[in-house]
């Protein structure tokens, strides 16, 4: 069984950074199920709170510099898909965060959905201790890194609620409500890979993956805007391409 010590250790190599206070440490890895009947500021929450605002200051920052002509609706699409919890929760478990998070017994054997939680909550909490142990930097550095992956500047372009815009869209022109069929689902139950078909009348039309059956839907929504020629596609030689979490394909028109 492995120790809190080996947790904290442990959780230190993974972010490169060694600290002076490890309180702080300790409690960004701990569930709140851990410390029932301690001090708040033994657990994650009052560090994920911090976190979250250095989080959403840092990648701001970032966007704009890095985007300078991008109009705000897009810088805005962008920040959001990158401090959302799908993208937070996958950069912790990409780093293993999994493995050193402090749990009560109430919370050991969690449900995919609520490992999910816990490592987007982790992931803002850890940053939150690095600013406070060693300066923005640090933590600017921590989140760039991790993040950055997760970038896709396409996104600028995609509408935020692709399910709502894709049934707008196919009511008027097809008379048809868009639905989602769920393809696959596949991982560890604390990172799990979900792919989702987004169907119009009899025929595939979109497929995206994510990391919640949302997300995937969302995904496979978004791709269907471009596959019909709602949205515009981005081009092929775009940065960051690889970041995608869904391939552009045609439509197969003789698809039943």
């Amino acid at each position: 069984m492995r120790t809190v010590l080996w947790k904290i250790h442990r959780i230190q190599q993974i972010i490169g950074y060694e600290f002076k206070n490890a309180d702080l440490i300790k409690s960004a890895i701990t569930h709140p199920s851990a410390v029932e009947g301690q001090p708040v500021s033994a657990s994650y929450e009052r560090l994920e709170f911090l976190g979250d605002s250095v989080v959403g200051l840092v990648v701001a920052d970032e966007l704009f510099r890095q985007f300078p002509d991008i109009d705000e609706g897009g810088l805005t699409r962008l920040k959001v898909s990158l401090i959302s919890g799908e993208s937070l929760s996958a950069a912790a478990s990409e780093r293993g965060f999994a493995d050193v998070l402090i749990l009560g017994p109430s919370e050991r054997g969690t449900a995919a959905r609520g490992m999910h939680s816990a490592l987007e909550n982790v992931y803002e909490s850890v940053v939150g201790a690095m600013y406070l142990d060693g300066g923005m930097e640090v933590a600017r550095r921590w989140i760039v890194d991790t993040l950055k992956p997760h970038l896709a500047p396409w996104r600028s372009q995609t509408p935020e609620n692709p399910k709502s815009l894709l049934q707008e869209k196919t009511q008027a022109d097809v008379r048809e409500t868009p639905r989602y069929e769920l393809v696959s689902e596949e991982g560890p139950a604390h990172a799990p890979t979900f792919r989702s078909n987004c169907v119009v009348g009899e025929k595939v039309v979109g497929t995206g993956v994510g990391s919640s059956k949302k997300e995937a839907e969302s995904n496979a929504a978004a791709d269907a805007l471009m596959n019909m020629g709602y949205v515009d596609a981005p081009a092929d030689d775009v940065a960051f391409d690889a970041a995608r979490p869904w391939p552009l394909r045609p439509i197969d028109t003789d698809a039943k």
